[in-house]
């Protein structure tokens, strides 16, 4: 008889092992030796060992499913429980009993993964579709447009809910987007709308500035030719494939336009830049009858100026107002001259002056003696009123003189 701590052969050749119930038989042994019996059955345990072993690592390590890990240890023990290896067949029940736990509690963990995983796909559903609904009332066309474009891409990448709903969220999410592409339809029909408006319009005004590119009337085609660029503006874009062309046309007609006017200004200005120079001239021969001694002299060579004048065109705008000051002022100067001398020599007014100083000289004097009588009858108060009276009498007295010398008398 063979035996080792965990079974042993018979005289007979029948193979036990031991349990925690007693020896259970494992089989019989014909073949050979009660060592080589033994041998064989410890073996087939250090098979189940390295079975339960590849079983535990395959539980921990990958994803295999509860199902077949179920599966896998029920085979595993109905091996164990049929007694057919030799070793701690307890140790192996119960190895078996941990790995049923594990399983279960890998079980639980995984629902409970799936419902976070679950949940946090519902929010980033819920968030997409909040996103979108916004998104739906955005008037910036191309960013939102590629946004809901991304926001179907994360869509796609995340998992499925229940199928309710991922239907319930999926109809609001396609339904904003289908919003946000009708409203873009609508609003780029009516951009091309205004654009082909936008086109008739210009091509118009190019029209018109064609027309005008030729004519010489110089301020009210450049004033139309600014109205018509209000207009331009106003119209908006036309179409990108006929913008850039019309454009080009508009503004080479102006161009045209312009050129000519600038030759012109230019050869004007180059003439009315010599004007000024040759009334500059005009002007310091003017200055130099200044002061009038010889009224008669002056006149005559003033008016030879003033002819020479007249005759050269037009100076600079803004040189015109101080030449023509500094002629002017010898103007004046010479008609000051002139009414000084017609009141002296005038015979008429001569005596009309000479008339009012006297009769004024009458009025201070007869005012002088009536203020000594009532002086001298103690009437200070009718002397004083008759002195104010006279301060205002002797004033005009005074200036009636002073106009009086004027005439040289």
């Amino acid at each position: 008889m063979s035996s080792d701590p965990w079974g042993r052969v018979d005289e007979t050749g029948t193979v036990y092992v031991r349990t925690a119930d007693g020896e259970q038989v494992v089989g019989s042994w014909a073949a050979g030796s009660p060592e080589e019996a033994l041998a064989y059955f410890e073996r087939k345990y250090e098979g189940l060992v390295v079975e339960i072993g590849l079983l535990e690592k395959r539980v921990q390590t990958t994803d295999l499913s509860a199902k077949d890990a179920q599966t896998a240890i029920g085979h595993l023990r109905e091996q164990v429980d049929a007694h057919h290896a030799v070793g701690d067949l307890e140790a192996l029940r119960t190895r078996l009993d941990k790995l049923v736990a594990t399983v279960e509690a890998r079980r639980e963990e995984r629902k409970a993964q799936r419902a976070k995983q679950s949940d946090e796909a519902r929010k980033s559903k819920e968030d997409l579709v909040t996103e979108a609904e916004q998104l739906a009332q955005s008037d910036q066309w191309r960013a939102a447009g590629e946004r809901l474009r991304a926001l179907v891409d994360t869509w796609k990448g995340l998992p499925r809910l229940d199928r309710k709903s991922d239907d319930e969220l999926w109809h609001r999410f396609s339904h904003a987007r289908s919003a946000f592409s009708k409203r873009r339809k609508a609003h780029f029909a009516q951009l091309d709308a205004q654009r082909e408006e936008a086109r008739k319009t210009k091509e118009r005004l190019v029209a018109e500035a064609e027309t005008l590119s030729g004519s010489a009337d110089w301020g009210p085609t450049a004033a139309r030719y600014r109205e018509l660029m209000a207009e331009w503006k106003a119209a908006g874009r036309a179409q990108r494939e006929h913008e850039d062309d019309l454009w080009n046309r508009f503004r080479g007609a102006q161009d045209v336009f312009f050129a000519a006017r600038s030759s012109v200004f230019a050869e004007r200005d180059a003439e009315q830049s010599e004007n000024l120079k040759l009334k500059e001239e005009l002007a310091e021969e003017a200055e130099k009858l200044l002061p009038i001694t010889d009224l008669k002299g002056a006149r005559a060579a003033f008016r030879s100026i003033n002819e020479r004048w007249e005759a050269i065109g037009h100076v600079p705008r803004d040189a015109r107002p101080k030449v023509e000051g500094r002629m002017h002022t010898v103007e004046r100067a010479i008609q000051e001259a002139e009414e000084a001398e017609w009141r002296r020599t005038n015979p008429e007014a001569r005596a009309r002056a000479e008339g009012l100083t006297g009769q004024l000289q009458a009025a201070v004097d007869k005012l002088r003696a009536q203020i000594e009588q009532a002086r001298a009858q103690g009437n200070n108060a009718k002397a004083d009123k008759l002195e104010r009276e006279l301060e205002g009498r002797q004033a005009l007295l005074d200036q009636a003189l002073k106009g009086l010398q004027e005439f040289g008398g």
